[in-house]
């Protein structure tokens, strides 16, 4: 009885540990991207988290200098992410997630432009909870709407 106990503790332990990676996933591309706030960055990503990203490689620091570029825009446009996970996988307090990231640009409620990447990334239990350390993105699409 024990033995069942535990199996069934591991699992809900794990499915509970999924749900936290894919909202980690979300709410960092909505809290660091969306909004270009890099004061986010501490809350999501690890000191030594890195981005390969289109040929470049950008750790903690290229991203708040992006963000804080971005944000001193005349218009900013509005991004929305839509976020589908294709698969997690933890093992020891380690983990990796793939899924599709879609991103739509507005101004004035006009969309601009949508982009799509393909992504994976890869999180480390800490004594904080979750945090992504490694994020690889592949643009798989990326157009102008008129």
């Amino acid at each position: 009885m024990l033995f069942f106990t535990t199996i069934s503790f591991g699992q809900n332990s794990n499915e509970t540990d999924k749900s936290r990676i894919k909202n980690i996933v979300i709410e960092s591309f909505d809290e660091i991207w969306s909004k270009l706030d890099s004061k986010n960055i501490d809350k999501y990503y690890t000191k030594d988290f890195l981005l390969l990203e289109n040929g470049e490689v950008w750790n903690n620091d290229t991203i708040a200098n992006y963000l804080d570029n971005a944000s001193l825009q005349k218009q900013i446009p509005k991004r929305v992410n839509t976020i589908e996970i294709i698969e997690i996988k933890i093992l020891n307090g380690m983990a990796w997630v793939a899924y599709n990231n879609d991103a739509t640009f507005s101004i004035d409620n006009k969309i601009i432009r949508k982009a799509h990447w393909l992504e994976s990334a890869t999180a480390i239990l800490t004594e904080n909870g979750w945090k992504l350390e490694m994020l690889h993105s592949t643009r798989t699409k990326n157009f102008i709407v008129n």
